[in-house]
């Protein structure tokens, strides 16, 4: 499996990707980027919160959905749908796991490059009758566990 970097584009590698999609570093799409490096994974409702509290960049839930859209639509982020029918965008797009929890719709990334390893070597090994493998994403779901619900 390639190696891939495992952090989220900083803000200059940011500006520096949206330079190759020949896009605008816009106030906009910065202070998405911002949010999106402190939480990790959210919905455009938590992004715009988010950019709202700074109180830097003035911003509709439309304009920063279009812009989590846009770039996943890139891979510059991946996305993903939630049991509530909320989509989630991710800033990390190297291969992990996702702990996606039910109870309160949050993600969590699991790094278990062994595991991603071996699944990898195992797909490939394996033929899928007029399929062709692009890569693969796992999530584990779960719940709270009594004692975690206690503590929040």
């Amino acid at each position: 499996m390639a190696t891939q970097a495992q952090h989220a584009p900083d803000m200059e590698e940011f500006k520096i990707l949206l330079r190759k999609f020949n896009l605008k570093a816009t106030n906009q799409r910065l202070a998405v980027h911002e949010a999106m490096l402190r939480l990790g994974h959210a919905s455009a409702d938590m992004v715009t919160e988010a950019i709202r509290t700074d109180g830097t960049v003035k911003i509709t839930v439309a304009t920063v959905y279009n812009i989590l859209s846009q770039l996943a639509a890139l891979g510059i982020y991946n996305h993903r749908m939630s049991s509530n029918n909320k989509m989630y965008f991710d800033v990390n797009t190297f291969q992990h796991l996702h702990l996606y929890d039910t109870v309160n719709n949050t993600y969590r990334d699991v790094i278990a490059d062994d595991l991603m390893e071996e699944i990898n070597d195992w797909l490939c090994k394996k033929k899928f009758k007029g399929y062709k493998i692009d890569g693969f994403d796992l999530q584990i779901i779960c719940h709270p566990s009594r004692m975690r619900s206690k503590i929040s």
